[in-house]
């Protein structure tokens, strides 16, 4: 794998392993994935040679962020097309398997337009997978071009928020490299006020039940030399308390039309101390993040996910070796677990929604429909 370089503030490179990528191996085309189920401990690369390994990967959150699923997805019917599968049955395996996060739907349903188009216009196989790539590179490229432009609409909007001064940011689940096709959504703006001199610190909630804070996010802050400190996730409401708190960044799954937010649990909480505490709470996400279709929070559908996460602590990060060696029992044998992976946060605890297009803030439902409108004109 080739390794992606970053500049960090005292002008050392540090190594950036691309989260995913296409490659053409003597045995046909293969997607391969940084397993992010094996972080930080092990960098390790998964290799995907068929959909229903691909479909495993997102569920067991091989790979896993919303943009980036996304992505994934393009790729996905791109291996199918490639290999001469079934472009229809593979479309609709990769679109139902992460329910919550809209990215996954777009970027299959864009992949399985372009292969429909090119059949359509009379297309062998051949060139109908060659369009279907280009799609899904097309895709991963806009998704780069999307972060970086969030990152300086963000950036802005700090200053605008927070002017005068460095600042003191709080994120919730991972939103860096590894949920993008570029530096991320919340973590591509931290980063940028980093590199700028305006982060003095980057708070970084563990993220319970998966802790993909702590797994994920620290390492990608320490990769980047932030000046970062993790925290379990009831400990946020101390930071607050001391005002060690300048602003709340975070990720989206999902947005609907009234501009409610669903993301990784935990975020709701977050969102009513920051108003209690009269603190910015900011959604970074791309315009595909956003569901007209879906009317309001209420409507969005949250994924449970296994008790045992919550039950037991695994011997392996790997969720397959997990499965078959079980876990460390944390709980009495036989309890129940409530496991949602995301809650919703109502537009009214939200201050700006940050998009490649611009910021929308106040968060309403109108507000919503303008920046969809933008889009299509």
């Amino acid at each position: 794998m080739a390794d992606q370089y970053v500049q960090t503030r005292d002008g050392e490179e540090s190594p950036r392993l691309a989260s995913l990528r296409w490659d053409e191996l003597p045995e046909g085309p293969v997607l391969i994935l940084l397993d992010q189920r094996r972080l930080p401990a092990e960098e390790a690369e998964l290799v995907c040679t068929d959909v229903p390994a691909l479909v495993q990967a997102i569920r067991t959150l091989a790979v896993r962020g919303a943009p980036l699923l996304g992505i994934a997805g393009a790729y996905g019917v791109a291996l199918a097309a490639a290999r001469g599968y079934d472009v229809a049955e593979a479309a609709a395996l990769l679109e139902t398997a992460r329910p919550t996060a809209v990215n996954l739907g777009y970027g299959v349903r864009r992949a399985a337009g372009a292969y429909e188009e090119a059949v359509g216009k009379g297309a062998d196989a051949q060139e109908a997978a060659a369009a279907v790539l280009a799609v899904a590179r097309e895709l991963h490229r806009e998704d780069a071009e999307a972060s970086e432009r969030m990152a300086q609409h963000g950036l802005v909007l700090l200053d605008e928020l927070l002017p005068g001064g460095s600042h003191r940011i709080l994120t919730h689940c991972n939103t860096g490299r590894l949920v993008s096709g570029g530096e991320g959504t919340a973590f591509a703006v931290a980063l940028a006020a980093h590199r700028t001199g305006r982060l003095r610190k980057l708070w970084v909630d563990e993220t319970r039940p998966l802790l993909q804070g702590a797994r994920l996010t620290a390492y990608e802050a320490a990769r980047s030399g932030m000046s970062y400190t993790l925290l379990t996730d009831n400990a946020a409401g101390s930071l607050f308390v001391a005002g060690e708190v300048d602003a709340v960044l975070i990720g989206a799954d999902r947005i609907a039309a009234d501009g409610s937010v669903a993301n990784k649990v935990g975020s709701y909480p977050l969102a009513v101390l920051a108003k209690y505490h009269h603190v910015p709470f900011i959604v970074v996400a791309p315009t595909t993040t956003v569901d007209l279709g879906t009317a309001h929070g209420a409507s969005i559908e949250v994924e449970q996910r296994s008790g045992r996460e919550v039950t037991e602590m695994p011997v392996s990060r790997a969720a397959e070796q997990e499965a078959e060696a079980g876990g460390l029992p944390l709980a009495p044998l036989g309890t129940q677990a409530y496991n949602p992976a995301f809650d919703v946060t109502p537009p009214e605890l939200v201050t700006a929604i940050v998009t490649e297009e611009g910021t929308v803030s106040p968060v309403t439902g109108a507000g919503i429909a303008e920046l969809c409108a933008r889009l299509r004109r």
